[in-house]
């Protein structure tokens, strides 16, 4: 069996620009793309803590150490600058690869500059 996991996220990236009349995708700074393994072209997932959107595109790169999170075409209706968004990819393992499999967490400031990174979502009390 295949399971669709995890693979990684970028926790609270600002959006930095929101760009209608371009190609649709999601542009992110290529450090932050480095750093959590994702890959030019990739499905991603978002999720907008603003209002509630959550939509699918594909990452392309913006200019190392930039910042930039733009969202592109058609999804540039669902996000705005400023709005905080959790950017997510997915991968299959097969179910005897689950227990050793560990995905690459990256917290972001305001800024969109890495806070900390992780590969379990801390546990929070009630």
């Amino acid at each position: 069996m295949q399971l669709t996991l995890l693979k990684a996220k970028l926790h609270h990236a600002r959006v930095t620009h929101s760009e209608l009349e371009y190609e649709g995708s999601c542009a992110i700074d290529s450090d932050l793309l480095d750093a959590t393994g994702i890959r030019e072209y990739e499905q991603i997932h978002i999720y907008n803590l603003a209002n509630g959107e959550r939509f699918v595109t594909y990452a392309i790169r913006a200019e190392a150490g930039s910042g930039v999170i733009s969202v592109n075409g058609a999804a540039a209706h669902k996000a705005a600058p400023t709005d905080r968004i959790i950017i997510a990819s997915y991968g299959q393992l097969a179910e005897q690869d689950v227990a050793s499999f560990e995905p690459t967490l990256v917290y972001l400031d305001e800024k969109n500059q890495i806070k900390r990174t992780g590969h379990a979502i801390p546990i929070q009390a009630a």
